[in-house]
């Protein structure tokens, strides 16, 4: 039995996601074959996957930017938000006015305010986007998604543009977001140590299916130094067909 981890959001009650038999096909190309994928509520989850295998046509889906073809089956739980890996905020609106877009007027800027409290940007709220740093602007991002009180976080590579050191402070804060909404969460990653960091669950992309679905059984914090860690590490970049060597 894996044990419990103190760590993990202490209320998840919304509904599972379950997606079945979905196709997607670009001309003769088909990036995703009958896939099936169950995600539990409250989950973090990690997908990997060699470029092309079809993540982002998933994380797309699942969202609903890219529609399901009709013989596909999705119950995902509503409502959900992305953030990308590019914050795309709007120049011309201030930062609090970017998050709380769509959004109806009344309580508007209250609720901005909490958002961007809860990332650290409280003190950012009146600026123009063109002045926040890479860190700040995705901060903002995942603000405007936390205003909407997602129970489907889906996060597409959204710290691939960061430096090292502001990735491990916004690995830290997306845990920290995670515990607290407890949305069922996905993020797309190239990174395999991202995703042993993050996720209690990596799932990796090949041939349009899932080929292997790997439980990180480690508790929070993790390190790099961990032997459990390197063990995963291994087994996840022989499931991708990288040379052990080169990865070294």
């Amino acid at each position: 039995m894996r044990p419990m981890d103190m760590h993990a959001p202490a209320f998840a009650t919304h509904d599972p996601l379950r997606v079945r038999n979905l196709t997607r096909r670009f001309g003769e190309n088909t990036v995703l074959d009958a896939l099936n994928l169950d995600l539990a509520p409250g989950s973090f989850t990690a997908l990997l996957g060699r470029s092309g295998s079809g993540k982002t046509t998933l994380l797309r889906t699942l969202a609903g930017l890219d529609e399901a073809p009709h013989e596909a089956r999705l119950d995902l739980p509503r409502p959900a938000a992305v953030v990308f890996q590019e914050p795309r905020l709007l120049p011309w609106k201030k930062v609090w006015q970017n998050v709380v877009l769509g959004l109806p007027s009344a309580g508007a800027r209250r609720r901005a305010a909490q958002a961007l409290t809860e990332v650290g940007l409280d003190h950012r709220q009146d600026v123009w986007p063109a002045t926040l740093s890479g860190g700040e602007a995705q901060r903002a991002a995942l603000a405007r998604a936390l205003v909407r009180e997602p129970r489907l976080l889906l996060l597409d590579e959204p710290f691939a543009a960061l430096d090292a050191l502001t990735r491990i402070r916004m690995h830290a804060l997306v845990l920290d977001l995670w515990r607290h909404h407890g949305p069922t969460t996905l993020i797309v990653t190239h990174d395999v140590d991202e995703a042993v960091l993050l996720a209690d669950r990596v799932l990796v992309l090949d041939g349009g299916r899932i080929a292997a679905d790997i439980a990180v059984d480690l508790p929070r914090p993790r390190a790099h130094a961990d032997a459990g860690f390197a063990a995963l590490r291994r087994r996840l970049l022989t499931e991708l067909g990288v040379d052990q060597q080169e990865a070294a």
